[in-house]
């Protein structure tokens, strides 16, 4: 209960102070340009890279499925179905990464716990997933 407390003075608190609140949004919007997210599909026949602002940098496929899809409508349609699983497996993981920030500059500004859980949401939604990160 006094948590609450805490956090509503530390939100009028910091209502007071906007540069504080703007300089976090900057600090978060910076990592989250430079951040970079790898997803895959397909055993990493395709993979796609995302930012942490959620731009699709590149999508690259192996020799072995552009080779496939040249003589194979089925193998074509495989490689639209892998595309969109890696673009999608890696917005989730830019997703997973832009509320890690969020939640560290809301922590080093005392409004720990203010910051809903997007994990509860994405899974709602069907979100998830693995690959690797930058």
């Amino acid at each position: 209960m006094f948590d609450k407390f805490k956090s509503m003075g530390a939100m009028a608190a910091l209502m007071k102070n906007k540069d504080a609140l703007r300089e976090a949004g900057d600090r978060v919007r910076a990592k989250m340009d430079a951040t970079r997210v790898v997803g895959e599909a397909g055993s990493g026949a395709a993979r796609a890279t995302v930012t942490g602002t959620l731009k699709v940098v590149s999508v690259e496929l192996s020799p072995a499925l552009v080779m496939g899809m040249a003589s194979d409508d089925k193998t074509h349609q495989l490689a639209g179905s892998l595309i969109a699983e890696a673009v999608n497996n890696a917005l989730t993981l830019a997703q997973q990464r832009l509320h890690e920030a969020i939640g560290h500059e809301a922590k080093a500004m005392g409004l720990e716990g203010m910051i809903p859980d997007l994990g509860a949401l994405g899974g709602l939604m069907g979100a998830g997933g693995a690959g690797g990160a930058d």
